[in-house]
């Protein structure tokens, strides 16, 4: 098993702050210092750079604050060559006949780019805003249906299936994706374990440290047998990695001189009332204070202080970066999707100093390697920590 890359596409906005980076929401009307905004020209250069820096695939969120994820990375598809797209969608807002032809139409468009970000949603207030009036278990088994019918409709020919949530007579893509998506799946409840060891290819979590990351994997992995099906895992985080740990960890500061007692508050009360388990955990990591945010050695929880979502950073040199790496790996994590602020700096950064430290343990497959160092991948056996 190796270690396959991903990074972030900031369809929502990005800046070199933790805070008033986004396009859309609080900051409409108003001058945002250093806010970038998603268009396709700004897009295209983190996508440009991560094709080049050996990213194998770029997330795109989902949500009423960023641009719509199949639309943007359809069109970016025509900037790159080979970099796929892990698309980001909530099932319940569209048919799952549909989303499965519009994910045949886009393996077809893209020579077979396409990967599938499943979002079930851990906000009931998001989730109203696009008409979802659903609590949190029953929109997990909505998307256990979901799935069941978009991996029926992919195998070619008329699919019933008779659910509490979906009614599909004869549902059918006539031509079916080729190859068909990887889907990724989160969720930390009992209510999404279930659904990720019926359908996920890979279960995706955030940045907890790593015992805890051993713990759902475990989780995951039991309830996977159970269906006779086997998992792959992969972990959401930040990346901060510099040519020193002490610039790495200046940087981090940096981020947190923005961020008054205020404004965390503020956030912390939004976040708290989040209905999502994997939100409670992030909060949990730093209990919305300042200090003592490094959780484990060079993982730090300063961007869940006002961030949602992946609340946790890998901060340090090029070196401590890759060992952290290495450790989730050696539990069994394969795919790690990674952003930092800004996200065009920070791919390079991650890319010219944390990669070829990669490379250099045989953890990179021999193609990611080579064009990362442009010499052939060196035969070695991967080291824990």
């Amino acid at each position: 098993m190796t270690v396959r890359l991903h990074w972030f596409l900031p369809t929502g906005g990005d800046g070199r702050t933790l805070v008033d980076r986004h396009a859309y929401g609080s900051n409409i009307g108003r001058e945002t210092r250093g806010l970038r905004t998603p268009g396709i020209e700004y897009l295209a250069q983190i996508a440009k750079a991560a094709e080049q820096l050996g990213f194998e695939a770029v997330l795109t969120p989902t949500g009423t604050w960023c641009e719509d994820a199949w639309l943007t990375t359809v069109a970016l598809a025509q900037h790159t060559e080979r970099l796929k797209f892990l698309v980001a969608f909530r099932p319940g807002l569209l048919s799952p006949t549909l989303a499965a032809q519009m994910a045949a139409t886009y393996q077809r468009l893209t020579r077979g780019r396409l990967l599938l970000n499943v979002v079930t949603g851990g906000d009931s207030a998001e989730q109203r805003r696009f008409g979802d009036h659903l609590d949190h278990d029953r929109r997990y088994e909505r998307t256990d249906e979901f799935l069941s019918v978009v991996r029926g409709v992919w195998r070619g020919e008329p699919y019933d299936f008779h659910g509490a949530h979906y009614e599909v007579d004869g549902g059918l893509t006539s031509l079916p994706p080729d190859p068909v998506p990887e889907v990724f799946f989160g969720g930390s409840s009992q209510a999404a374990g279930p659904v990720a060891a019926r359908h996920a290819d890979v279960y995706l979590t955030w940045g907890e440290p790593p015992a805890q990351v051993k713990e759902k994997i475990d989780w995951i992995r039991s309830l996977a047998e159970r269906e006779g099906r086997t998992v792959r895992f992969g972990i959401r985080l930040h990346t901060i990695s510099r040519d020193s740990s002490a610039d790495a960890w200046s940087t981090a500061n940096r981020l947190l001189d923005d961020l008054d007692a205020d404004t965390i508050a503020a956030a912390q009360a939004a976040l708290g009332r989040s209905e999502s388990v994997g939100q409670r955990r992030m909060l949990d990591l730093h209990g919305g204070s300042r200090d003592q945010l490094e959780i484990y050695p060079n993982l730090w929880a300063g961007v869940g202080l006002v961030r949602g979502g992946a609340g946790t950073a890998l901060v340090g040199s090029h070196g401590e970066v890759a060992d952290l790496i290495e450790e989730y790996h050696a539990l069994g994590v394969e795919h790690f999707v990674l952003s930092g602020y800004p996200h065009l700096e920070e791919a390079y950064w991650f890319g010219e100093g944390v990669i070829p430290e990669l490379a250099a343990r045989g953890l990179l497959t021999a193609d990611t390697a080579s064009r990362t160092t442009g010499r052939p991948a060196p035969i070695l056996v991967a080291r824990g920590r």
